[in-house]
């Protein structure tokens, strides 16, 4: 036994002093200097992920070529452009230098302007060879900030899309007009997203009363919400939606839809630019204000607005020089040369041709009532969908005209005009009790207005 237990001792010593060695082998390499050191950035996107992968891998390849340095990209997303914003906005609040993130990317132009007057975002200006291949505006709006504290990083359309096969098998109108979408003949048929939780969704909203006006506007805001079957949180749920016949139209940002066009064909998915408000908006990117890899963050907006990383917006992922994404990006480059350059290789729509004239969309009102529309729409709209809708149905049922005049016209009341809106989101909305106070108001003048309407065309 003694024996034997020596053995085992001996065996045991033998095994420890060889983990041992393996141990402090493991840690030697690890302490051994790399042959190339890394970087770190972080970004805040509503990018879906092959915008993220391709941008993300692009950049680490390019960053190595340029610097010599390995690059990690994080990126990170709290939810969509709203929930994003609020995100960094709170946590400015609580940390006012800088909130350990390098870069925001994507989510439209009007939060950007937000992000300016709030002095969060760090001014950084191109090398004047990048500078000079971008447009400072189109048709009136601007591409990049004129402080050069956000840019234009690629340029989207917003417009309507549907399955034509469906729409012919239940002979339901063509649509080219947002005004179009009013129609009771639609009711639970299209597909849209809540303004508060997804920006793009916001961006048709405000695209439409900016086109139609306030009055006319919201009129049409709120036949369209009737015949929304359901409201997603996300705007990228509404083209899959389409496709697999739960709606038959959708509002939608037009890289959404063309993936779905790329994916089942042109004949079954149609896409369309309203004729009476067609608008094409920059989607920006910006370094925030303390981001703790400035350098690297530099270097990130200088390499989305290369050719290298424009042309991956466009080009398909077929092509050559064209993204390893499957399906593409299918987006719409700034850089108008491109479009003459890789002429014949792309199916995305030029938005710097001369055919196309879109409405000169003002980022500036669109930005300064933000919050206060989101809240308006959402408790008018959303908040009270059942009773639109069933207050719609009713009307849509009647076949008395007068009785339809005057169920819509209390249908579309509202319980404030666009001088008091922009008045009260200059200030009062930022007031958490004025706000809390205004929307219990607002939910229950709907509650009453549609009611109102339902018994008006009975």
């Amino acid at each position: 036994m003694s024996h034997l237990y020596q053995r085992q001792k001996s065996l045991n010593l033998t095994l420890i002093s060889t983990l041992g060695i393996l141990l402090c082998l493991i840690m030697f390499w690890n302490c051994q200097p790399s042959d190339k050191q890394q970087d770190q950035l972080i970004i805040i996107s509503p990018h879906p992920e092959g915008i993220q992968t391709e941008f993300g891998d692009g950049f680490e390849k390019w960053y190595e070529q340029q610097t010599g340095r390995v690059v990690e990209t994080d990126w990170r997303d709290s939810g969509g452009t709203s929930t994003n914003y609020r995100f960094i906005v709170s946590e400015f609040d609580r940390l006012p230098d800088g909130i350990g993130v390098d870069i925001v990317f994507g989510g439209g132009t009007d939060n950007y302007l937000r992000f300016a007057d709030l002095g969060l975002l760090t001014s950084y200006k191109l090398p004047d060879s990048q500078l000079e291949q971008i447009p400072q505006t189109y048709h009136g709006i601007p591409v990049y900030d004129a402080e050069h504290r956000w840019y234009g990083a690629v340029l989207s359309s917003f417009g309507i899309m549907y399955n034509e096969q469906l729409r012919e098998i239940n002979n339901l109108p063509k649509v080219t007009r947002w005004d179009e979408l009013g129609d009771t003949a639609l009711i639970n048929n299209i597909g849209a997203a809540d303004p508060r939780e997804s920006g793009s969704a916001h961006m048709v909203y405000e695209i439409i009363l900016q086109t139609h006006g306030w009055g006319k506007g919201f009129a049409l805001l709120t036949k369209l919400g009737g015949n929304v079957k359901k409201f997603s949180a996300g705007a990228n749920e509404i083209p899959r939606s389409v496709v697999a016949g739960q709606v038959i139209y959708g509002l939608a940002i037009d890289f959404y839809a063309a993936s779905q066009i790329a994916d089942i064909g042109a004949d079954i998915i149609k896409y369309v630019l309203p004729v009476d408000g067609a608008v094409v908006n920059p989607d920006s990117i910006a370094i925030l204000k303390g981001a703790p890899n400035m350098d690297v963050a530099k270097k990130f907006v200088e390499y989305v607005l290369s050719e290298q990383a424009q042309k991956l917006w466009m080009l398909p992922d077929t092509d050559p020089e064209g993204p390893n994404w499957s399906g593409g990006i299918n987006r719409s480059s700034v850089m108008p040369t491109l479009y003459e350059k890789y002429k014949g290789r792309y199916f995305v729509t030029n938005p710097f041709s001369p055919e196309l004239t879109p409405f000169p969309y003002d980022s500036n009102i669109g930005s300064a009532r933000w919050n206060i529309l989101n809240d308006l729409f959402g408790v008018l709209i959303i908040d009270s969908h059942s009773e639109l809708v069933d207050a719609w149905s009713e009307i849509g049922n009647s076949t008395d005209e007068n009785k339809r005049i005057a169920a819509i016209a209390a249908l579309v009341e509202m319980p404030l005009t666009e001088e008091e809106v922009m008045k009260i989101a200059k200030e009062e909305w930022k007031d958490q009790a004025y706000r809390n106070e205004k929307i219990k108001e607002w939910g229950q003048f709907a509650k009453q207005k549609y009611k109102k309407a339902k018994d008006l065309a009975k």
